[in-house]
């Protein structure tokens, strides 16, 4: 095993909760020292960008249909783009604290994700990169450059310490949620104008961070640094021979190259104090650095259509509607046809967005424990979101486990019960004795090949966690557009969720719970528009 891999390893088992001992975190919590959510560039020119403030016309479930033709990529359809994947939501108010909520979500709404835009060759723009100012909703020019190709690209970046300041060492597993989070945000976001962004995977974390200039270490305070993610290149529908940003593959080196000899503006103020290591985050963080690699597209058989949807709800509702729930009524139940149509819309190369452009093989599927489910018998069933799957989930897990696929289950979906059983407190006392996984309508685990991945790539270990974001992410629009409320769980106990199912060591792994149910709603808190503040 090289030490890569064995850094991997060492960090997932010290990031894991008991049921006799948390992950390391920090001693106690000073909440008049909690990181600044908003990072700003003093000294960078600020664009700012016109509001949406009427929602643009598309349904939800007309974005899962192939749209007729794109919006142009200008001024007005960036700034929604932006303002419907990470801009703000609402804000909260309680007595005298205020905070605010964004489009993508965050574990404990920390928000370490930072999102960076390209733009080379548009109208409107000058040509440069950009960081996104979410409080002010406009654009940081950071380096100002005539970059060698057409078109726009959007990059993300994490400040591990912004949610290690609350987690501990078990923050690095939460940044990589939220940049998969991120990833589904931004093409939900695209699909509302018909244009989708495709990953450039086979880049590497030392181009991106490069590109985005994370390497200028005079430009950021030390404890604060940003580290790259993933990059995209937003392309619209039908990506035809003459669209500009379409027209052969994007030279990385002369990109590089361009961006060093470009005029770079503003440095990054403080987000705060008392910068606490965490030397094993930094370590996995190495451990797990991508360097470039061929493209990977997942080869599959042409695009599904999807279950069936009856929502009327704008997209544009139902983006900025996405809440973290806070409780349950543990009243509220579903139908099995709304289970399925979640349980569909995870899976990979169906028409619509997040997954169309999924450059790897599913590698995450789910363990469900069913508490109120019209036509479901409560238990525990098992969801997976490739065929292959099946078989060989059944050599790992409990010989005494069912497997029957409910009656009215659709035959597109691989949906297993494998115990009939009231699992509410068995879901409850695993998620960290919360409630909200006994009083939703369902709960689930999102158990990853892990592994196999692993072995292929140490730094595949983020894309796991990726995978299982853009998961959470769907199921959060999907509970908000059939009227339900949704929430991830990264808080439970790894070792007796694989205990459960009996699944072997390192073989799988649950990196992710969600649950969905009847939200219920703190009368006491006020919410306030997102951008009231602004004067514009």
């Amino acid at each position: 095993m090289n030490d890569a891999l064995q850094q991997v390893y060492a960090y997932h088992d010290a990031s894991k909760h008991h049921f006799d001992a948390y992950a390391p975190g920090p001693e106690f919590l000073d909440w008049t020292g909690q990181p600044n959510p908003f990072r700003r560039f003093s000294g960078a020119p600020l664009v700012e960008l016109p509001l949406q403030e009427t929602p643009l016309a598309p349904s939800y479930q007309e974005l899962f249909q192939t749209p007729e033709q794109s919006a142009d990529i200008n001024l007005s359809t960036l700034s929604t783009l932006l303002q419907y994947s990470f801009g703000l939501a609402a804000w909260k108010q309680y007595g005298g604290e205020r905070w605010s909520l964004r489009c993508n979500p965050s574990s404990g709404n920390l928000h370490p994700t930072e999102v960076y835009i390209l733009i080379s060759g548009m109208a409107d723009f000058k040509s440069g990169l950009y960081h996104y100012a979410v409080r002010e909703h406009a654009l940081e020019l950071r380096c100002e450059v005539e970059a060698p190709f057409t078109g726009l690209l959007i990059a993300f970046s994490s400040v591990h310490w912004r949610e290690a300041w609350k987690y501990g060492v078990r923050a690095f597993r939460y940044c990589q949620h939220d940049a998969g989070h991120a990833y589904a945000a931004l093409q939900y976001a695209a699909a509302v104008h018909g244009w989708h962004a495709q990953m450039l995977e086979e880049w590497s974390d030392d181009d991106i961070a490069a590109i985005l200039g994370l390497t200028r270490s005079a430009d950021f305070i030390d404890g604060e640094r940003e580290t790259p993610d993933m990059i995209c290149r937003l392309i619209p529908f039908p990506a035809s021979t003459d669209t500009p940003i379409q027209q052969g593959h994007i030279r990385v080196d002369r990109l590089i190259q361009a961006l060093g000899a470009g005029l770079w503006r503003g440095t990054a103020d403080a987000l705060g104090s008392e910068h606490i290591r965490w030397p094993a985050i930094e370590a996995v963080s190495r451990a797990t650095e991508k360097p470039r690699t061929s493209a990977s597209r997942y080869k599959t058989t042409a695009a599904q259509p999807r279950l069936p949807l009856i929502s009327l709800e704008p997209a544009a509702a139902v983006i900025r509607n996405r809440r973290s729930a806070q409780a349950y009524d543990g009243k509220t139940q579903i139908s099995s046809t709304q289970l399925y149509r979640m349980l569909d819309a995870t899976l990979p190369y169906r028409d619509g967005p997040p997954f169309q452009t999924w450059p790897w093989a599913p590698r995450v599927h789910l363990i469900l424990f069913v508490h109120r489910v019209k036509d479901l018998a409560p238990g525990l069933y098992l969801f997976c979101r490739s065929d292959d799957a099946p078989t060989e989930l059944r050599t790992g897990l409990r010989a005494e486990f069912e497997w029957n696929k409910p009656d009215n289950c659709p035959e597109t979906l691989n949906f297993f019960r494998l115990v009939a059983a009231n699992a509410k407190n068995t879901a409850k006392r695993l998620s960290c004795l919360q409630a909200i996984a006994a009083d939703s309508c369902f709960s689930l685990g999102m158990i990853a090949e892990f592994e196999p991945a692993l072995q292929a790539a140490p730094w595949a270990y983020r894309q796991l966690y990726w995978e299982c974001g853009v998961i959470g992410q769907i199921l959060y629009l999907e509970a908000v557009a059939a009227g339900y409320g949704g929430t991830g769980i990264g808080c439970f106990f790894d070792d007796p969720v694989q205990e459960l199912i009996d699944i072997t060591k390192r073989r799988w792994h649950s990196l992710y719970h969600f649950t969905v149910g009847g939200s219920v709603f703190d009368m006491r808190i006020q919410t306030l528009e997102a951008y009231a503040h602004l004067a514009r």
